[in-house]
């Protein structure tokens, strides 16, 4: 299995090309809570604004600088390192005072004291991102291009393509993650969380290539789809595809693909085709995918097709484009750039 390069959405439309990352201020992030502690239990909750370092990175010299163990440091999400980011920690069993034990220097730039909270930060506790990204030495064209694009993407959606990031350094993460399936004896070998983030690739290459079936109709509901609400995540089985196209619309709703597992329910009709043949072409049937998720212990989800672009603010000057928006929880900028750039975006 090779892995194709995933259609645009405003694939009519030229790239503007450009650069991102040429210093890590081109690439901010700024991730938003989804609570605020509530002023009393064994986890403290920080703020850190870090340069050039990765959320394990983070991790690691937040456990020797404070003298805990990683597994009491809990994160909401993982960000780049090649970026100036902001996040909130949980530490537990950490006072207040012992975070003066943190060196402020060009890797740690700010470290902001929230308030002590019962339970410790997980994975997916976030309401979404902020970023701000920078592309310089964009196309001439690109005065008028990227008004056009922009107004695609908000109009219609941004295409939930899972980043590079989730494919490593090499790209074939999910390759790894398909043998897994097959091969219980190699999954033994592994612990769980390398285990998880193999087959959890595999997941994203087959979501990807669903979502590259439908990009033209990113926007439409059909019978047999399952729809997400975009106000509470639920997903609901579309029977009357008129009569929901008006919610998709506004994007009160948005259509769905599988992210397999052993309790997730499959599309049926028109979409559920497109599911059946997507991992045929992968050599996979449904009944392998469901059988060989019981015996790894995952359920799987539905994930949206689309996600909004809020908060959309962009200016041009001096050949860069400087771009600021807002992207739900498990979503990724480089799905907003790679429609601008038309270029593909890899880890590089």
């Amino acid at each position: 299995m090779t892995q194709p390069i995933d259609p645009f959405l405003t694939g009519d439309l030229p790239g503007i090309g450009g650069e991102i990352r040429t210093v890590p201020e081109d690439f901010q992030v700024e991730e938003r809570p989804l609570y605020l502690p509530c002023g009393e239990g064994e986890h403290l909750y920080v703020t850190i604004t870090k340069r050039g370092l990765s959320t394990p990175d983070l991790v690691r010299r937040l456990s020797s600088m404070l003298g805990v163990k990683a597994q009491a440091i809990g994160v909401a999400g993982l960000k780049d390192s090649r970026a100036v980011t902001t996040q909130m920690v949980s530490l537990q069993g950490v006072r207040p005072e012992q975070i003066s034990r943190l060196t402020i220097d060009d890797t740690i730039l700010n470290v902001q004291i929230l308030g002590r909270h019962r339970n410790r930060l997980r994975t997916g506790h976030h309401s979404g991102n902020r970023f701000r990204l920078v592309i310089r030495h964009v196309a001439d064209h690109a005065v008028e291009t990227v008004p056009a694009v922009l107004q695609q993407l908000c109009a219609r959606g941004v295409p939930n393509y899972f980043g590079p990031q989730r494919q490593g350094k090499a790209g074939d993460n999910y390759q790894i993650g398909a043998a897994l399936l097959q091969d219980a004896r190699r999954r033994e070998k592994m612990n769980r969380a390398t285990r998880i983030w193999y087959l959890n690739s595999y997941q994203s290459f087959l979501f990807n290539r669903i979502l590259a079936r439908r990009i033209e109709h990113l926007d439409r509901v059909f019978v047999g789809d399952w729809a997400m609400k975009s106000d509470n995540g639920a997903c609901f089985l579309v029977e009357d595809a008129e009569k929901e196209q008006s919610r998709a619309d506004c994007f009160s709703i948005s259509p769905t693909g599988i992210l397999f597992g052993s309790r997730v329910s499959w599309a049926s009709g028109d979409p559920g085709r497109i599911e059946e043949a997507v991992i045929a072409e992968a050599g996979a049937t449904r009944e392998t995918l469901v059988a060989a998720a019981k015996a790894c212990g995952f359920r799987g989800e539905r994930r949206a097709l689309r996600i909004p672009l809020a908060e959309l603010e962009w200016s041009l000057g001096a050949g860069a484009l400087t771009l600021s928006f807002s992207l739900p929880p498990g979503a990724y900028a480089t799905s907003v750039l790679r429609e601008l750039m038309k270029v593909s975006l890899t880890n590089s």
